[in-house]
């Protein structure tokens, strides 16, 4: 199994390219909600999502609806700027839903209204509207990711041994 992204009438390509790499990086599943504010064969959408795509499962339905019906008795986590408590303080089980609105409007409220204890919030300053619809997504996935100990992922990286040419900034460091 794996944690699912959902994106609920995603309106920028670039964000969902940018999900879309993150969902391919992780092992999660991309559930895509129409209308989207794109075509999935934007360029921008492919650009951001880079080479990725083959990499990653994704699912595209019609409204929210069909999701629901697609996926009965599902645990999901609601992140919104409204929410009642922060990302961190739920607990992610490997399966688990994430559920994001589009960029301009967020998730709509009576849904919100029916699952706020299933809300969740990225701690931000009181002036800030919100965070970016891709960096959001990425910070509630690692920590789901994190709190069931990174399944399948490789948690440390090693040296090439390939140097470029000799750089003098490298003095300063």
């Amino acid at each position: 199994m794996s944690m699912n992204i959902v994106l609920v009438n995603p309106e920028i390509p670039q964000n969902t390219g940018n999900i879309a790499r993150t969902c391919a990086a992780t092992g999660a599943v991309l559930h895509l909600i129409e209308p989207l504010g794109f075509s999935l064969a934007d360029k921008y959408l492919k650009r951001a999502g880079l080479d990725y795509w083959n990499l990653m499962e994704y699912h595209v339905y019609p409204d929210l609806e069909a999701f629901w019906k697609a996926h009965p008795g599902i645990r999901t986590h609601f992140a919104t700027t409204k929410a009642p408590r922060s990302y961190h303080e739920a607990q992610y089980r490997d399966g688990d839903f994430l559920v994001f609105g589009c960029e301009t409007r967020g998730l709509p409220e009576n849904l919100l209204e029916k699952a706020y204890d299933r809300c969740i919030r990225i701690p931000m300053r009181a002036e800030a509207r919100s965070l970016n619809l891709a960096n959001s997504a990425a910070i509630v996935l690692y920590e789901a990711l994190r709190q069931n100990g990174f399944p399948g992922l490789l948690e440390e990286g090693h040296l090439t041994g390939r140097d470029e040419a000799e750089a003098p900034w490298l003095d300063y460091v």
